[in-house]
């Protein structure tokens, strides 16, 4: 489609088309008052307005003109090719793609002032025909605007409020034209045009603004602008960011699922006209993320960035790029950028492509565990925070889910079933490690929230994750039994934690109890030696160091760890809530006092001998509770019904029992000496309380 001239861009934006069509309506009307009934009500085309410069509720007559342009002639950018092609992941960012249409960008926006062109060109092809066809009106405005008809659309004109399109059109072709230097003044120019009008024209400028301050020190580069302020720099890319999802959203409106899904704008002639601006503008954004080190930007960049998925939804090139760089930020960012880009990545995972969400899924878990090589203290919180929001994710689509954790597991337990058939010390290795450690511990988050029983109730129905439940405790219980020796524990009790977190909300029971009363009889009946070592901190450790083996100090924290979980587990509503709750307890008890009596022999502390006697004594308590409970109810093989209703009903109250009150109490303990630790380690505290 040939580029409108610059005199004619002129004549549209002067305001004299406005003034034309007002008084060609007004003299239309005086006619119909004249004519009466002789003729009918003529028949006339809405067109719809993208003019900031025209009224948006004023009806334009317009006869049909024939366009010269098709889709491919639209959408014909060098990025775009390919796009929608199911590749590969691109290895590489968008800079290539940007420097093959550096050269190209200005000329190619320009069809979106063709936009707000396309009434003033035919309103000039109508008067060129009104002599034949009315006479009448072709009179009327050769006595009240003669300078109308007298115009010349192939006229030169010379301007200044054309000298910005001059350059931007002329910029492209030859570099040696000296780029006008960019003020704050233009800018609020544009915001202000933006703001009242959602005009196009106005967003076009900002967006090949944006551009030249994206690649500003980049060689080879054609840009229209000079910036050389930063205030005027950072006030053009939040602009941009802020001003871009506004004038799109008003223009091409995209629709919002019920499921929380949305839906990309339809196909219309405008999307497709803006359709390349669009990516053009998406894929500077990403190429900003890689060169911005201000964490408040980077996070509007982020943000902002978001609320243009879905009109770039279409291209998997384009996806692709930026959930590879969402990913990276979500990995390795500052807490709220990492927050910033998890929204970005569920945005992205609410798109109706089910292609998009795959991708999603997999590049989340991936990255994850490739982060969680390295657990330390420092890292962990931030590990912590990719699991659970990762599992946000996972959940959104469970049939889509169900696929990838099956496969992922299944993995899990072909590393198991290696490291058993060969007993190796480099076998070992595939299961004792982080990445072993975080990814069971995922798959724990995952189901819990996914099965979930307060949430099954809302749904009525089975989660379509929960069959996943079974392999995931028999790999997790395999990983335990492995390797049985002393350093190995802290490794067993991060796999019971994460256990014990999957029982908890699915109220699944998972034998828990025979993995750490071993831990427990061994550990009491070992001998130990003091040591000056401060506390092992088991929550960052899958291996006990050299030094602290056979220590009091380890001893003290694996029976204090152990003991805590194996009372958290008894609390839990599958174990306490069941009416079998007093014969459950029977091995554990008669488990607990051979270790103490060992433990008597043996060279056990007092404080150790302590928390175990208090365990065994609110454990007796609890069961006292449950026949009391149960003292009254009828059970026979006949009356199931009623030993669900009774289970149903304890499971409710299983916060009253004693047992329940005792790890009430002590969680709140460890979570005030967590913290005590915590401020230990910044600074904060030089002595720390028991």
């Amino acid at each position: 489609m040939a580029k409108a001239s610059k005199s004619m861009k002129k004549f549209a934006s002067s305001g004299q088309l406005k003034k034309t069509i007002e008084a060609r309506r007004k003299h239309q009307q005086i006619r119909k008052k004249a004519q009466g009934k002789k003729f009918g009500k003529p028949k006339s085309k809405v067109v719809e307005d993208v003019d900031e410069d025209m009224d948006d509720d004023e009806p334009v007559e317009e006869k049909p003109t024939k366009k010269g342009m098709t889709v491919d002639d639209i959408l014909g950018a060098g990025f775009m090719e390919g796009s929608d092609a199911d590749g590969d992941e691109s290895e590489g960012t968008d800079d290539s793609d940007d420097e093959e249409n550096a050269a190209s960008d200005n000329d190619s926006f320009a069809d979106v002032d063709d936009l707000e062109d396309d009434e003033g060109r035919n309103h000039l092809t109508e008067l060129a025909k009104l002599a034949e066809t009315d006479p009448e009106f072709y009179k009327y405005l050769q006595e009240n605007d003669k300078e109308l008809l007298e115009f010349n659309p192939s006229a030169d004109a010379v301007d200044n409020d054309d000298s910005d399109e001059d350059i931007e059109g002329d910029a492209a072709m030859d570099e040696a034209v000296a780029r006008p230097v960019l003020s704050n003044d233009i800018i609020r120019g544009w915001q202000k045009a933006l703001l009242e009008h959602r005009s196009l024209r106005a967003l076009r400028k900002l967006l090949v603004a944006f551009r030249s301050a994206v690649h500003m020190n980049e060689e080879d580069q054609v840009l229209a602008w000079s910036i050389d302020s930063s205030s005027v720099y950072n006030k053009l890319i939040a602009t941009a960011l802020r001003f871009t999802p506004v004038v799109l959203e008003h223009h091409v409106p995209y629709k919002k699922l019920p499921n929380g899904k949305f839906k990309p704008p339809t196909q219309t002639q405008k999307f497709k006209t803006l359709q390349k601006l669009i990516l053009s503008c998406f894929h500077n954004i990403i190429h900003l993320l890689s060169q911005l080190t201000d964490n408040e930007t980077i996070e509007l960049a982020v943000t902002e960035s978001a609320k243009i998925i879905p009109y770039v939804a279409s291209s998997r090139k384009t996806i692709k790029l930026y959930l590879k760089k969402c990913l990276e930020l979500w990995s390795s960012a500052e807490d709220n950028i990492r927050i910033a880009s998890f929204l970005a990545i569920r945005k992205l995972a609410s798109a109706t492509d089910d292609s998009i969400l795959d991708n999603v899924l997999k590049g989340t878990y991936l990255t994850l565990v490739r982060s969680s090589k390295s657990t330390t203290a420092h890292t962990i919180p931030a590990i912590n925070l990719m699991k659970n929001s990762a599992s946000e994710i996972f959940c959104l689509d469970h049939a889509a889910s169900y696929q990838l954790a099956f496969g992922y597991i299944r993995q899990l337990a072909i590393h198991l079933r290696n490291s058993m058939k060969l007993k190796s010390k480099e076998s070992y290795k595939q299961v004792y490690n982080w990445q072993y450690v975080h990814s069971i511990d995922f798959w724990s988050l995952v189901l819990s929230r996914a099965c979930d029983v307060d949430s099954e109730s809302r749904r009525d129905g089975e989660g379509e994750l929960k069959p996943l439940i079974y392999p995931l405790v028999q790999v997790s219980l395999g990983a335990i039994k492995l390797i049985s020796s002393s350093r190995s524990y802290p490794f067993h009790l991060h796999i019971i934690r994460s256990l014990l977190h999957l029982t908890r909300h699915t109220q699944v029971y998972i034998p828990i109890s025979p993995y750490l009363l071993p831990i427990l009889a061994s550990t009491l009946s070992s001998s130990s030696k003091s040591s000056t070592l401060k506390p092992l901190d088991l929550e960052v450790q899958i291996r006990c160091p050299q030094q602290y083996q056979k220590t009091r100090v380890y001893a003290e924290g694996v029976i204090e760890e152990s003991s805590f979980l194996l009372a958290e587990w008894l609390s839990t509503a599958a174990v306490q809530g069941s009416i079998a709750f007093p014969e459950i307890v029977i091995p554990i008890l008669v488990t607990l006092r051979k270790s103490l009596k060992a433990a008597r022999v043996g060279s056990g502390s007092g404080k150790d001998l302590g928390v175990i006697k208090t365990l065994i004594e609110r454990v007796e308590e609890s069961a006292r509770w449950v026949e009391s409970r149960r003292k009254n109810l009828k059970i026979a093989p006949a009356r199931q019904g009623d030993v669900d209703a009774w289970q149903d009903e304890a499971k409710s109250k299983v916060g009253d029992s004693p047992l329940a009150r005792y790890v009430k109490v002590q969680r709140k303990a460890r979570e005030k000496r967590r913290e005590l630790v915590e401020k230990a380690r910044e600074g904060k505290a030089e002595i720390l309380s028991d």
